[in-house]
C-alpha cells in the first residue's frame, strides 16, 4: 500500500496525495464521521504545491484552490486510517471545549448491546434520552488489551480473517471505535441505564462499558432483561416490553461502588485473556477452547445424514439451524459457520459450493 502524508491543522485534515498535489478536508462539526461523508467530493478541495517539501509548512489560508479539482484514489485501508484520524481529532476538540454531544434536554443516556435493542429502545422510551447502541459481540474474537488501541486492531485482523458475516470490516470497526467515544463523551451528571441479559455477549460488555466509565461518577442502572424474555438477551425483547420494564425502574436503586468495582475488576480479568470463544455458564463467562462447538457440528452432520435416503450434501444454513435448536444460548451464527468451514478445511466435511457465506455453500461428512 502507497504511504501517504497527512496531517491535521483543525479543524482541516492536509493529504499530500501526489508529489505536489494537497487534498484538504474540513471537518465541519463534532459529530463523528464514517467512510460515507469522508468520500463525499463535496468535502474536498486541492491545491498546488510548487515543491513537495512545502507540505510541513503547508496552510490552505494562504493559497488558493485548484480551480479545476483533482480526482485522487485512496485504497480502502488508507481511507479509514483517514476516517479515523479525523474521528480523533474530533475526539480531542470535544475534550478540549466540554462538547456535549448528547442533546442538552436530554435527561438519561441508555446503553444497548445490539442495533436491534437500541432500535426498540428509541420507540420504547419516551424523549428526552439519548440511546447508545454497540454493534460488537464481545462472546467471540480476542478481548484481550480490548480497551486499548492495540487491542482493538487485534481483535479487527482476527475478525477479518475468521469471521464472514458479510459486513464491510472497516465499517464494523468504525462503528466500534466510535462507540467507545460516544461512551467517553457522556456528560457526569446523566444517570446511566445499562440494558443487559444473560448471556456471554452482554455480560463482558456490561464489564467493558463500567470499565469504560471507571473515571465517571454518573448514577449507573442495570436494567436485567433475561427474565422477560428466553433467549437471555435484549435483543429479542419488545418495545412493549422494554417500556413496561422502565417504568419498573424507579425502583431500583443505582449500583454501589462495591459492585462497580468488582464487574471493573472482572473487564481487567478478561481483557487479559487469549481465548476467543466465551459462553455464560452458571452466573459466570467462562472461556472455552476454540474447537468448543466442533464435535456438536460433527453430530449434527451425522444425524441430518441419518434423516437422507441417500447421504447428500446439506445447507450450510441447515446445519447452523439444527445446532442452534440444541443449545440453550444462542452462540453467534457466524461463528458456527466459521468452525465449519474449519471443519472442511482440515478434511472432516466436503464442501459443494463457494464459502463466501453460509447461504452459498454445503457440507457432507467425508467418507
Amino acid at each position: 500500500m502507497k504511504l501517504i502524508k497527512l496531517k491535521v491543522h483543525y479543524p482541516f485534515v492536509y493529504l499530500l496525495i501526489e508529489p505536489n498535489i494537497v487534498a484538504v478536508y474540513k471537518i465541519k462539526s463534532l459529530e463523528y464521521v464514517n467512510l460515507a461523508g469522508v468520500i463525499n467530493v463535496g468535502g474536498w478541495e486541492t491545491y498546488e504545491l510548487q515543491h513537495p517539501h512545502q507540505f510541513e509548512a503547508f496552510n490552505h489560508d494562504k493559497s488558493r484552490p485548484s480551480e479545476n479539482p483533482w480526482s485522487f484514489y485512496l485504497e480502502q485501508e488508507q481511507l479509514y486510517n483517514i476516517v479515523e484520524i479525523i474521528n480523533d481529532s474530533i475526539q480531542q476538540q470535544r475534550s478540549a471545549s466540554q462538547y456535549e454531544s448528547i442533546t442538552p434536554s436530554s435527561q438519561m443516556v441508555h446503553i444497548a448491546c445490539s442495533e436491534s435493542a437500541a432500535g426498540s429502545l428509541r420507540v420504547a422510551l419516551a424523549p428526552p434520552r439519548h440511546i447508545i447502541a454497540f454493534s460488537d459481540d464481545l462472546s467471540i474474537g480476542p478481548l484481550c488489551q480490548l480497551e486499548e488501541k492495540l487491542g482493538q486492531v487485534s481483535r479487527k485482523e482476527w475478525l477479518f480473517e475468521n469471521i464472514n458475516n458479510e459486513q464491510d470490516d472497516h465499517v464494523e470497526y468504525n462503528k466500534f471505535v466510535n462507540t467507545l467515544g460516544e461512551i467517553d463523551d457522556i456528560p457526569i451528571h446523566l444517570p446511566i441505564y445499562i440494558w443487559v441479559g444473560n448471556n456471554a455477549n452482554e455480560q463482558c460488555l456490561l464489564r467493558l462499558f463500567l470499565y469504560l466509565l471507571n473515571d465517571k461518577a454518573n448514577e449507573i442502572y442495570l436494567m436485567q432483561t433475561s427474565e422477560h424474555n428466553k433467549y437471555g438477551d435484549t435483543g429479542h425483547l419488545t418495545s412493549l416490553s422494554l417500556s413496561q420494564l422502565f417504568m419498573t425502574s424507579h425502583e431500583k436503586k443505582p449500583l454501589t461502588i462495591q459492585k462497580r468495582l468488582h464487574l471493573q475488576k472482572e473487564w481487567e480479568q478478561l481483557s487479559q485473556t487469549k481465548n476467543v470463544l466465551r459462553r455464560w455458564m452458571n452466573g459466570e463467562i467462562i472461556s472455552v477452547s476454540e474447537e468448543y462447538f466442533d464435535a456438536l457440528i460433527i453430530n449434527v452432520v451425522e444425524k441430518l445424514h441419518k434423516e437422507q435416503t441417500m447421504k447428500d450434501f446439506i445447507k450450510t444454513g441447515t446445519v447452523i439451524t439444527e445446532l442452534i435448536s440444541q443449545m440453550d444460548e444462542c452462540p453467534n451464527v457466524f461463528y458456527l459457520e466459521y468452525r465449519i468451514r474449519f471443519l472442511v478445511y482440515n478434511g472432516v466435511l466436503a464442501l459443494k459450493g463457494i464459502p463466501k457465506s453460509m447461504r452459498h455453500y454445503s457440507v457432507k461428512l467425508c467418507d
